[in-house]
Order: structure tokens, then sequence, then C-alpha cells
């Protein structure tokens, strides 16, 4: 198999996982496209300097992870996104006292580091090791960050869910 016919094969495979962890940091889905795509170009451009093919997806996250970090530094991230409809959520089959909306909702609000330490240790589920080295941030950093977030999270829940 060539290399463009592996790239387009893990492309594939992984494009979704990209996309949902993209949103998570971006909190916009327009932002988030642009953010994958942004990755995806940066990836195929250094496929062929991939000497082991098992951590494309730790290096794809990697990639992605450093572009939003990039993304901070531009003042162009502050912009409202002005639409003429509200968006349609989707309806879950399963009973939902909406606690869930409501956090990943406050998650959105959260500043961006904290934002995206929350988001790649419990939604990605990377220890807090794997976490700091994603962000290039350090392993106490990385807990300060969490331990805030969630301080911040329960300072807004109503008192019965705390």
């Amino acid at each position: 198999m060539d290399a463009r016919s592996e790239f387009e094969a893990w492309l594939v495979a992984r494009e979704p996982s990209l996309q949902r962890l993209a949103h998570l940091l971006a909190g916009d889905p327009h932002d988030a496209r642009d953010l994958v795509q942004k990755t995806l170009a940066k990836l195929y451009l250094a496929w062929g300097r991939l000497e082991d093919r098992h951590d494309v997806d730790a290096y794809a996250r990697r990639i992605l992870v450093n572009e939003h970090r990039s993304s901070w530094r531009r003042t162009a991230r502050r912009r409202e996104i002005v639409t003429a409809d509200v968006p349609e959520r989707p309806v879950d089959d399963h009973h939902d006292d909406g606690l869930r909306d409501a956090v990943w909702s406050f998650v959105a609000t959260l500043p961006p580091r904290q934002r995206a330490v929350i988001v790649l240790r419990y939604y990605e589920q990377l220890t807090e090791p794997e976490t700091a080295e994603v962000l290039g941030i350090s392993v106490g950093t990385v807990k300060s960050q969490a331990h805030r977030a969630i301080a911040s999270l329960r300072a807004h829940l109503p008192q019965e869910t705390r």
C-alpha cells in the first residue's frame, strides 16, 4: 500500500474522532472544521516522515492541539457568531435531566487552556502526563487548570447536584 492510500485509510477511520475533539476544543463547529483541515494538511505533509504508524493518532492530536493553541493568540478568536436561525438540538431517546448539556455548555465558556485540559483529561481520557505533553505544559499546570475549571463548574451547579 502506498503512502497516499495509507493516509486515506487512516483519514476515513479517524477523521470523526478528530472532528469531535476539535469541536470540543474550539466550541464552534466552523472553527472545528478549519482546525481539522489545518491538522490534516500538516499531517499529510509529514506522512512520509512518520516512521512509526502506531503513533499517528497521538501525532495528529498533538498537531490539532497546537493549532488550537496558536489560535488563542489571534484576536479573531473572540468574534461573535451571528445566525439567522436558532440551531436545532438533537433529541435523545433516553431520559436526560439536562445536566450533561449544562456541563458542556459551561465547559465551552472556560478559558481556552482550562477547556483544553478538561477536554483532554475527561473527554479524551488522557492521563495528566499525557495531557501535559500534548499541551506542552507541566503536569502541575494540568492539575491546577483542571482544579480551577472543576471548582468553577461546582460553583455554577445547582446545590442539589454537588
